[in-house]
C-alpha cells in the first residue's frame, strides 16, 4: 500500500490528522478520542447521537472502545514520517515541483509565489499561511468551508450547519467579527492581568526592600547578639565560680571554726590540768601567790561569740545561701539581657528650656526639672508650655530604636512620656496623654497610669522602684515603659496603628517635686 493510502486510512475524518488515541463506535468507524467526544459533547441535548461519518442513530450516547491495533499503527507511520523532512509543494506545478509559499482555503490548493500572483481574488479565497491546515478550515459534517461562529454552542460552523444543520436558527457571526470581539474580551483580560503583575511586582519590589532592610538590620543583631552571648557566657562562669568558691568555702569556713574549737580546747585543758594542780598543794602561801588566777574563767564573751557562731554553722541549710546567690546573680545578667537586647547605650536627654513652662525650674545640666514655687519670667514664645509645668527634650528621634531611664522617686506627681513636636503648648488640653499628640506614664498619689488620647489604663500594681525606663521603636511604632526593678518588669507598649512620620521628643511633667534624666550616652 502506498504511503498516500496509507495515510489516507489512518485519517481521522472529524480532524483530518491522523489517528490520536483511536476509539471505535459501535458502527465500526473510528476517531480520535478527542474528536468524537467533542463531536458528542455537541449533540447532547439534541434527540439522539449519530456517527459523524455514516450517521447511524444512537438512542443513548455510546461507548467508546479504544483500538489498540489501529493505535499501534498509527504510531508506527508517524514514525516513520518523523525522520522525513516533508516540503509542501505548489498543488499547480505539477511537472515541475516548486514549494508553495501559501494556501488557498477555498481552493484547498497550495500556491508558489507564481501561481499565487494569478490565483483568483475574489472573497471566496481566502489566502493563508502554510502553517493552517487546509482541512481543518472545513466543516466535518458537510466538507464546506468554515466561515460562521455560533455564539450559541460556541463553535465555528459552515453556512450549511447555520441553515439546516445542528445550529439552525441559533445566533451566528461571521468568523471576522466573533474573532475580534474575543480579541476585545482578551485585550480586556490582558489589561487585567497587566494590572495584576503590576501590583504583584510593587508587592515583589517593597518585600525586596524590607528584605534588605531585615539583612542590614540582622547584620548588626547577628554581631550584637554574638557578642551578647559571649559577655553571658563569660558571666555564667562568673557566677558559677562564685557559686562553687562559696559552696567549698562553707566546709572550709567550718574547718576553721573546728580548728579555732580545738585550740580554745587545748587553752581549756591545760587551765584544768593547772587548776587541778593548784588545788592539790597543800602550802597556803603558794595557793594564794599564783598570780593571774581570777581570769582562768574570764570566758564568757568568748563562749557566747562560739556559741553564735556554732548555732549558725550547724543551722547553715546550705542549699538556701547557694540559692540566693544564683537568684542575684541570674537577676543581674537578665537585667543586663533586657538593657543590651533592645539597644546598646542609653540615649543622652538634655531638657530644652525654651520649651519649659515659668513654673519648672529646669537644672544647670539640663537633665532635672524641678516644681518651683517662683514664676520664671521666662520669653513667651510659641514653643512654651503655659497651662501645664511640662518640658520637652531638645533632640527629636525619627528614625531607630532608643531607651532613657528617668528617676522619680523625687515626686509623688509626675508624667513621662514622649510627644510630637506640633503638639499645642497653649491648649488646656496639653497635658502628657490627654491629645493625641503625646502619650506617657502619670503617677498620681498612689495611682499609677498610662494615657493617650484622654485615654487611661489604670495599672495593675504600683512601680517596684525609684526608676522608669522609656523605650522607642520608630520603624516599629512601639514605645513601652519598664519598672527597673530587680529583674525589669514591662508596664506597658502603645503600638502606631500607621507608621510614624513625624520626629518624637520625651516629655516631662512635674507637679509636685522634681524628676530627673539619668545620664546617658548618645
Amino acid at each position: 500500500m502506498a504511503s498516500g493510502d496509507l495515510r489516507a486510512e489512518l485519517e481521522c475524518s472529524v480532524c483530518l490528522n491522523i489517528y490520536t488515541d483511536p476509539v471505535n463506535l459501535r458502527c465500526g468507524h473510528n476517531f480520535c478520542r478527542v474528536c468524537i467526544d467533542g463531536v458528542l459533547d455537541t449533540q447532547e441535548g439534541s434527540a439522539g447521537y449519530s456517527c459523524p461519518e455514516c450517521r447511524e442513530k444512537f438512542p443513548d450516547r455510546p461507548a467508546l472502545h479504544r483500538n489498540r491495533k489501529l493505535r499501534n499503527i498509527a504510531e508506527t507511520f508517524l514514525s516513520t514520517l518523523s525522520d522525513q523532512k516533508s516540503k509542501v509543494i505548489c498543488s499547480y506545478c505539477v511537472d515541475s515541483p516548486v514549494p508553495a509559499v501559501r494556501s488557498c482555503l477555498h481552493c484547498e490548493a497550495y500556491l508558489c509565489d507564481k501561481h499565487l500572483r494569478v490565483h483568483n481574488q475574489a472573497p471566496d479565497h481566502v489566502i493563508s499561511d502554510l502553517a493552517t491546515s487546509l482541512k481543518i478550515r472545513k466543516c466535518s459534517t458537510h466538507n464546506e468551508l468554515i466561515k460562521l461562529y455560533c455564539t450559541k454552542d460556541g463553535s465555528c460552523i459552515c453556512v450549511t450547519c447555520s441553515l439546516a444543520g445542528e445550529h439552525r436558527g441559533h445566533q451566528v457571526e461571521i468568523l471576522d467579527e466573533a474573532a475580534e470581539k474575543k480579541k476585545e474580551s482578551l485585550r480586556n483580560v490582558l489589561q487585567c492581568l497587566l494590572t495584576k503583575r503590576e501590583e504583584t511586582e510593587e508587592r515583589v519590589q517593597s518585600l525586596q526592600e524590607h528584605r534588605r532592610k531585615v539583612e542590614e538590620e540582622a547584620s548588626g543583631d547577628t554581631e550584637r547578639v554574638t557578642a551578647l552571648f559571649r559577655d553571658l557566657r563569660r558571666r555564667l562562669e562568673d557566677l558559677e565560680k562564685r557559686v562553687l568558691r562559696d559552696i567549698s568555702g562553707r566546709a572550709e569556713r567550718i574547718s576553721i571554726s573546728i580548728r579555732d574549737l580545738e585550740i580554745k580546747k587545748e587553752e581549756l585543758s591545760r587551765k584544768l590540768r593547772h587548776i587541778e594542780e593548784l588545788c592539790n598543794v597543800t602550802d597556803p602561801l603558794t595557793v594564794l601567790q599564783e598570780s593571774d588566777t581570777g581570769d582562768l574563767c574570764d570566758t564568757e564573751d568568748g563562749d557566747n561569740e562560739d556559741r553564735e557562731r556554732h548555732e549558725k554553722l550547724l543551722h547553715d541549710g546550705g542549699g538556701l545561701d547557694v540559692a540566693g546567690v544564683l537568684h542575684t546573680g541570674l537577676s543581674d545578667i537578665i537585667t543586663e539581657v533586657n538593657v543590651y537586647f533592645y539597644i546598646q547605650g542609653a540615649a543622652d536627654i538634655l531638657l530644652d528650656v525654651n520649651t519649659a513652662s515659668n513654673d519648672l525650674q529646669i537644672s544647670d545640666d539640663r537633665k532635672t526639672a524641678s516644681r518651683s514655687d517662683i514664676t520664671h519670667q521666662r520669653p513667651d514664645t510659641p514653643e512654651r508650655f503655659v497651662n501645664y509645668p511640662q518640658v520637652i527634650s531638645s533632640q527629636s528621634f525619627s528614625s531607630g530604636r532608643h531607651y532613657w531611664d528617668v528617676d522619680v522617686g523625687g515626686s509623688d506627681f509626675w508624667r513621662v512620656g514622649m510627644c510630637f513636636p506640633r503638639i499645642d503648648r497653649k491648649d488646656l488640653q496639653a497635658g502628657v496623654g490627654r491629645n493625641n499628640k503625646s502619650l506617657g506614664l502619670i503617677r498620681s498619689g498612689n495611682q499609677y497610669f498610662v494615657r493617650y488620647d484622654n485615654k487611661e489604663i489604670l495599672l495593675p500594681t504600683n512601680l517596684s522602684s525609684n526608676r522608669v525606663r522609656i523605650y522607642l521603636d520608630y520603624e516599629a511604632g512601639r514605645i513601652s515603659f519598664y519598672d527597673l526593678c530587680d529583674p525589669i518588669r514591662h508596664l506597658h507598649t502603645f503600638t502606631a496603628t500607621a507608621t510614624l512620620t513625624e520626629p518624637l521628643h520625651a516629655v516631662l511633667c512635674v507637679v509636685r517635686g522634681f524628676i530627673k534624666i539619668c545620664e546617658g550616652k548618645s
